[in-house]
């Protein structure tokens, strides 16, 4: 082979591996902003679970004492929402603020307060404890999509970022590698059914 072959030969391999590295780095950012945006997505479903779980504790449908735990447990998971909406980075470097433990406290809330005596007992009931109820049910269930769809887009990013030639073209950058997010989202039982 004469010098010239090489020379094409040498220049094809590296536009080869450029476009590779590129490609795979490209993949990559879109991995990660797909992490952001499922985040948003959950952080917004919780929103609307501790809404509707306060329009079910202001209703009447529930005893006062339920109603109670309900409220505070609701409040706690907006205010944790509310504290971090003035923060600079909202998604704390693709982690989900330590919110976990007021999330699973307010699903055994529901669970406690939700009993199947009640939820029969409301659902006979028309008005707004009846609609209250399809809410917090309906929120419920998004919560746990929004949460099983970001936990999946995380497991993507980090199986991504787990191959050799990512840490050796450090392509992932200075981004943070996300965590997944968990904690109790299950329907209180009498909503299961």
């Amino acid at each position: 082979m004469d010098t010239l072959t090489w020379v094409v030969v040498v220049v094809a391999v590296m536009l080869g591996i450029a476009w590779y590295l590129s490609y795979s780095a490209a993949r990559l950012d879109r991995l990660h902003t797909r992490v952001e945006g499922s985040l948003s997505a959950l952080d917004a479903q919780l929103v609307r679970r501790a809404e509707a779980t306060l329009e079910l504790a202001n209703s009447g449908a529930v005893d006062p004492a339920s109603a109670l735990i309900l409220a505070g447990a609701a409040s706690e998971s907006l205010e944790a929402h509310n504290e971090r909406a003035l923060e600079d980075d909202l998604l704390e470097g693709q982690r989900f603020g330590a919110r976990e433990d007021l999330e699973s406290g307010l699903t055994s809330a529901l669970q406690a307060a939700l009993t199947p005596e009640v939820v029969a007992q409301i659902r006979q009931a028309d008005g707004l404890p009846t609609a209250a109820l399809r809410r917090v049910e309906a929120a419920a269930v998004r919560v746990q999509l929004a949460r099983r769809f970001h936990n999946d887009a995380v497991t993507d990013v980090q199986r991504v970022r787990r191959k050799r030639v990512v840490w050796w073209f450090r392509l992932a950058g200075h981004a943070d590698l996300p965590h997944t997010v968990e904690f109790d989202d299950d329907l209180p039982p009498a909503l299961r059914e």
